[in-house]
């Protein structure tokens, strides 16, 4: 029997199975059971082999060698537009660690160039390194890290940013940004693109580069921004397969799969346009219109500001919303059932728990702002008696066509800044809020 070779090494293998003899090729992970060896193909999935029935192991590179060397300085066109692509980290900046298995979130900002190099063919790039962080783990201050350092990229004469960021929560950071930039009736000084990948970049199947390549040329190359739906974007894959990248509005998409490539689908509002990657180059279309907007400087975001949220539904308690008040929450989202209604009569006389929800809410000390729980469609109090019950308890929402994320960050920047929710809820400040979906 052939021996393990070290974890991290480039092997040849010969294997000699029930189906008769195979060769892979790959990198030696950490064998998935006691006797057997693992590798990661170049197609980016991983197999193993009892070490019984391999025959020969041949040692391509030691596991030293393929660790990269550190990137030399970059040669770029100065001719080219200026962009910053400002680093959070994700699966479009992973790479796997041989010593464990597992994909983790740590190029550096040169490693995603040199990974990349086309795309120094459409844009100077500037980079900067907030973290590598996975996206589920950041909070309101790295939104307010992300304003920062999207105003000093334009402050330092770049036409747009990049800011490559995790999925999970990207279409989330991408409101915060709209709000920041826009929220006041203003606009960034240039274009703003978050992207992400579905698939990590060791994957054949990854979309990382299109993506990449696309929210780039968008930075670079895009229309001028109107800082309505368009004071940041989110570009991510149009569809399962390559070639078209979607452009969609900050305040108007949501990650609505788990793993498909083409994740990320505009709610309550217009897709902004596309980019075309074919052999002939990269392009784009654009429905985005010119607005009378000036330039303005970014509002923050308080970190010290807690919102809950809940689920409306049969587990929805009046000692939930009690919680949050006590707790020193700043105000509560429901994400209510239908056109936005909550649990809240006992028409059979068996239910106390929905009265109990009706007084808490009534006798509530913080607002407590209605969601639509269907993502798509309106908050329309005015149809039913129990969502004009609602109005009369003092919640807050009817006529909100925000989708459920960007509620959340709208409500986090109007608290931040001083608003009055009853009037900003309402209001369209830079594209969520569309008044036709009411009508």
């Amino acid at each position: 029997m052939v021996e393990a070779p070290e974890v991290g090494s480039r092997v040849k293998i010969a294997v000699d199975g029930l189906a008769g003899s195979t060769t892979h090729e790959g990198v030696v992970l950490p064998g998935a059971a006691t006797g057997h060896l693992t590798l990661k193909l170049i197609n980016g999935y991983n197999v193993s082999h009892p070490l019984s029935i391999i025959s020969n192991i041949d040692v391509v590179a030691d596991g030293t060698s393929i660790i990269p060397e550190s990137i030399s300085e970059i040669t770029q066109n100065s001719s080219l537009p200026r962009i910053t692509i400002i680093h959070t980290g994700g699966t479009i900046a992973s790479k796997v660690d041989y010593a464990t298995g597992a994909v983790v979130a740590r190029f550096e900002p040169e490693e995603l160039l040199s990974s990349v190099p086309e795309i120094l063919d459409i844009a100077q790039i500037d980079s900067v390194k907030l973290g590598n962080m996975w996206s589920d783990d950041i909070r309101p201050q790295h939104w307010n890290a992300m304003i920062d350092a999207t105003q000093s990229a334009f402050d330092s004469g770049s036409v747009g940013v990049v800011i490559t960021h995790g999925t999970d929560t990207l279409h989330i950071s991408a409101s915060a940004l709209s709000y920041a930039f826009a929220g006041t009736g203003g606009k960034p000084a240039g274009r703003i693109v978050f992207t992400g990948s579905q698939r990590s970049s060791d994957r054949a199947s990854s979309d990382a580069t299109e993506n990449l390549l696309s929210a780039v040329h968008w930075a670079a190359h895009g229309p001028e921004v109107s800082g309505i739906g368009d004071a940041a974007v989110t570009i991510m894959h149009a569809g399962s397969g390559d070639g078209v990248c979607a452009v969609c509005p900050g305040i108007g998409v949501r990650k609505l799969h788990s793993t498909r490539r083409d994740a990320f689908k505009t709610v309550n509002a217009d897709q902004l346009g596309e980019i075309i990657i074919s052999k002939e180059g990269i392009s784009h279309t654009s429905s985005t219109d010119a607005s009378s907007r000036s330039v303005s400087s970014p509002t923050k975001y308080d970190p010290s500001i807690k919102i809950a949220q809940f689920l409306a539904g049969p587990h929805l308690y009046a000692d939930m919303l009690e919680a949050a008040e006590n707790a020193g929450y700043s105000a509560c989202i429901i994400h209510g059932t239908g056109l936005g209604h909550l649990p809240i009569e006992d028409s059979m006389g068996n239910a106390p728990e929905n009265t109990a929800l009706e007084s808490a809410i009534s006798s509530a000390n913080i607002p407590i702002i209605i969601a639509n729980q269907c993502i798509h469609g309106p908050v329309d109090l005015n149809v039913y008696s129990k969502g004009r019950r609602q109005l009369e308890l003092g919640v807050l929402g009817h006529g909100s066509t925000t989708s459920p994320d960007a509620l959340l960050t709208k409500i986090h920047w109007a608290l931040s800044n001083g608003h009055d929710l009853n009037e900003v809820l309402v209001e369209d400040l830079c594209g969520e809020n569309a008044t036709s979906l009411m009508s």
